[in-house]
């Protein structure tokens, strides 16, 4: 969940990605497949570093915990006083994006994807599972969302945030569409990501991305109805936004995470459809950022 709100609204590019999308070794678990091999592959040493600049700027600054992290480890000793969003049903339903891989380690999706470039790119979290020869077999049209850095094909992840803002918004592009017009510069509203993994399989039956991201609204709220309700209990905690911007600067922005720890499969055409035409201005997928894990960036998981 990346970020962007500047100083007339701190700046509506920073909220951004929110995607709304981390000292030492990379500590990912090397159990990898993605860029292995390319050269376009960091090293180790490059994240490493990239964590520690993230640390100092974290420390040095009055913000809180980070995302994104292991939602199956619950420990964290960042205590700055967080406020939890109310549950979503209470919010109004203001982005939907997408990210390449999942940005959350943790339930179904631990397979690290490698360090990618350092950008971003090629890293991340992979379903852990198996898919049967047909779930992964080519998409007729081989790659959807196409993209320079991102393009998707049968068998990768993604992990979808749906963004909840306090304010009184409708759903719109980028997290800018999060916040009020006529919000005071400084400050944001309370923000909460419903969370949710897929794992894109060439299977006409299986979810339709179009129905996944379908908005309604009620008499008081915009809502994402459909998000599955059988992916298991949503992992709540206290975080920031995400996207690799942050991977060396402390992200300021609070977003309350329901992360769910099982994955979904959907049919690749309909996230390709969904690519071509949304509501959010949404074509591709976004970037990721590194995994938080020292304790100092993180909350506790109650």
């Amino acid at each position: 969940m990346n970020s962007v709100i500047n100083g007339s609204i701190l700046s509506v590019v920073t909220i951004a990605i929110l995607g709304f999308s981390g000292c030492g070794n990379s500590n990912n678990s090397k159990n990898v497949d993605g860029f292995v091999g390319n050269p376009h592959e960091v090293a180790d040493t490059v994240i490493a570093e990239q964590r520690a600049i993230l640390l100092e700027s974290v420390l040095k600054k009055d913000v809180g915990a980070q995302s994104p992290r292991d939602i199956d480890s619950k420990s964290g000793t960042n205590i700055k006083a967080l406020t939890t969003a109310p549950t979503s049903t209470k919010m109004n339903l203001c982005n939907i994006h997408f990210h390449k891989s999942a940005e959350h380690k943790g339930g179904e999706f631990t397979l690290y994807a490698g360090n990618g470039n350092g950008e971003g790119y090629g890293t991340g979290y992979k379903y852990s599972g198996t898919l049967t020869e047909e779930e992964k077999s080519p998409f007729e049209a081989e790659e959807v969302c196409k993209d320079e850095h991102n393009p998707l094909y049968s068998g990768d992840t993604i992990e979808v945030h749906y963004v909840y803002s306090s304010d009184d918004v409708e759903p719109g592009a980028t997290l800018g569409s999060c916040l009020a017009s006529d919000r005071e510069a400084g400050t944001q509203p309370l923000l909460r990501v419903e969370t949710q993994v897929y794992v894109l399989v060439n299977d006409e039956h299986a979810l339709n991305f179009e129905s996944l991201t379908e908005v309604s609204h009620n008499a008081d709220f915009y809502q994402a109805n459909n998000i599955p309700n059988n992916t298991g209990i949503p992992v709540q905690y206290e975080g920031s936004t995400t996207g690799p911007s942050y991977n060396e600067k402390a992200s300021p922005f609070q977003v309350t995470w329901s992360v769910r720890p099982n994955i979904a499969k959907v049919n690749i055409e309909t996230v390709g459809n969904w690519c071509h035409h949304n509501d959010f201005d949404e074509h591709h997928a976004h970037a990721v950022r590194n995994l938080v894990i020292n304790p100092k960036l993180l909350s506790t998981i109650k």
